[in-house]
């Protein structure tokens, strides 16, 4: 299994490195799973939201090889600064960081790799934001960070109010943090329980929330 993890200038770094740390220990007690940064232009440092702190893409996000792909969310200021603020050079909002990533390569990958056969797309927090501001998720189910759920579902997405969300294909966190739930969750359906077990005792970490998927009765209103 490849699972290659989408770096854009600007992205969050929790949002990338707890899912990748998931996957990549699924892969020392499995030996069955690989993992890649990877950016839509091909192997180059990716710097991110946090200044001290940039990425290395080994490869170009590839949907024929890949078989799951994850992509984070930006980090930056929820809201424009004001005028007068004496901090206006402080980092660019988030609705800024992800318009510029639509403007690679990137919505396009995406779009083929949601188009795969056999290929999973994941996010963390607002990585579902990319995917709904690209036009590629409407009618999906999904979730993101809480601040950005109005903006979800105006992109057309049927919003989970959930901190993992699994649609199929389409998987996607809540906030920051969700991406350690969200990596143990798609270890657990693609490698197997046991593996998912033993990468949470080894990370002292204990998933929270139901995974909501459209499965089971509907719950009656209380």
């Amino acid at each position: 299994m490849l699972a290659q993890f989408v770096l854009f200038d600007g992205f969050d770094p929790l949002d990338v490195i707890a899912p990748f740390e998931v996957f990549s220990a699924a892969g020392l007690f499995s030996g069955q799973v690989a993992c890649e940064l990877v950016s839509a232009e091909g192997p180059r440092e990716v710097p991110s939201a946090l200044a001290a702190i940039s990425l290395t893409a080994t490869a170009r996000l590839d949907p024929d090889r890949a078989d799951l792909v994850v992509v984070p969310g930006a980090a930056g200021r929820t809201q424009p600064p004001d005028e007068d603020d004496p901090n206006a050079d402080r980092p660019e909002t988030v609705p800024d960081i992800l318009g510029r990533a639509l403007g690679t390569d990137l919505p396009g990958l995406l779009g083929k790799a949601l188009a795969a056969p056999g290929t999973t797309v994941a996010t963390v927090c607002g990585g579902s934001l990319v995917l709904s501001m690209a036009g590629l998720i409407e009618g999906r189910r999904a979730t993101t960070h809480h601040q950005g759920l109005d903006v979800l579902g105006m992109g057309g997405v049927e919003v989970i109010r959930a901190r993992v969300v699994d649609d199929g294909d389409l998987v996607t966190g809540g906030g920051v943090t969700s991406g350690l739930d969200l990596g143990l969750h798609l270890v657990e359906r693609e490698v197997g329980p046991r593996i998912a077990h033993a990468v949470e005792t080894l990370f002292e970490h204990e998933r929270r929330g139901v995974a909501w998927r459209d499965h089971g009765p509907a719950p009656k209103t209380v």
